[in-house]
């Protein structure tokens, strides 16, 4: 029991870290692959590695309607949102920043939850949404590397948001049923056949095969689309929709602490003071969240 409840208290704070390096490792490997080509290989070794472990697991298969749903959240969750990310990096815009536009997502869900799925957004919660977009500005305060990045790469950033907002929100309204193996599956094998259309029709798809291409496929593999996904659907069910989002609030944060260990961004004393505000925010929208009212009978 103490074990069960230590996973569960840790479960936000491994996702948040395992989050971040998919921004980390895009820059590694966007170098040597165009990222619709770079999305599609990868989406088609997920789903290889899913299709083994859902057969050997004996993982339930969803009917007709469920694989509608997953097709669809995962259009939204891995196709707009993550071919938003791989373009906006591979158009110049920084690792850190790139994690900054999807990190508002939460003001998109607070208010789309408290509109159409019923959830009551607590003042306690608006006032840690709030604190959180500030330390995300904080954070990633520098407005001269925005002119790094491409007008198509700010416009994929921002689809990159739609995409994982309207995602993470049709998931929980949708999916929550689905066995997360076979669902999974169903979501990569989908985005796969988008970034392909995508890679054909707009790249050349060449890939220059080099030892960081290699470390970043296999880590986004295994450690995101794998172990990160997997965990985000679990705390998607377990948690109100605010409440999850808000935790997108932290990876700006630990992903410019990545960028500058790695890479040499700029993170100055505003940045982490603006790290710490986030965090403020992160534990105000959690623990604002409204309790669901008790069933009666």
């Amino acid at each position: 029991m103490r074990l069960t409840r230590l996973a569960i208290a840790a479960a936000p704070i491994l996702f948040v870290l395992l989050w971040s390096t998919g921004f980390i490792g895009a820059r590694y490997g966007l170098p040597y692959i165009e990222p619709m080509t770079f999305l599609g290989l990868r989406m088609v070794i997920v789903v290889a590695i899913l299709f083994v472990i859902a057969r050997i697991a004996g993982a339930r298969w969803p009917d007709g309607p469920e694989i509608g749903h997953s097709l669809i959240a995962g259009a939204l969750v891995h196709g707009l949102y993550l071919g938003g990310v791989f373009t906006a990096i591979s158009q110049g815009v920084p690792a850190g920043i790139s994690a900054l536009i999807p990190g508002l997502q939460p003001i998109l869900t607070s208010t789309i939850a408290n509109r159409f799925m019923g959830e009551t957004v607590t003042r306690l919660q608006w006032l840690g949404l709030a604190l959180g977009l500030i330390g995300v500005v904080l954070v990633l305060h520098d407005r001269s590397i925005v002119f790094a990045g491409s007008p198509l790469g700010w416009a994929a950033s921002v689809v990159s948001l739609i995409g994982i907002t309207l995602g993470t929100l049709y998931q929980k309204r949708y999916c929550g049923a689905i066995d997360w193996r076979t669902g999974n599956l169903v979501q990569y094998a989908g985005a796969a056949a988008l970034f392909w259309i995508g890679a054909f029709a707009f790249e050349t798809r060449a890939i220059h095969w080099s030892g960081e291409l290699f470390f970043a496929l296999a880590w986004l593999i295994l450690v995101l689309s794998i172990a990160a996904v997997g965990l985000m659907y679990w705390l998607i069910r377990r948690s109100a929709a605010t409440g999850f989002a808000s935790l997108f609030y932290l990876v700006p944060a630990v992903t410019a602490l990545f960028a500058f260990l790695l890479f040499g961004e700029k993170l100055d004393a505003l940045s982490i003071a603006g790290m710490l505000v986030c965090a403020v925010g992160v534990v105000l929208a959690n623990r604002g969240a409204a309790k669901p009212a008790p069933r009666e009978g």
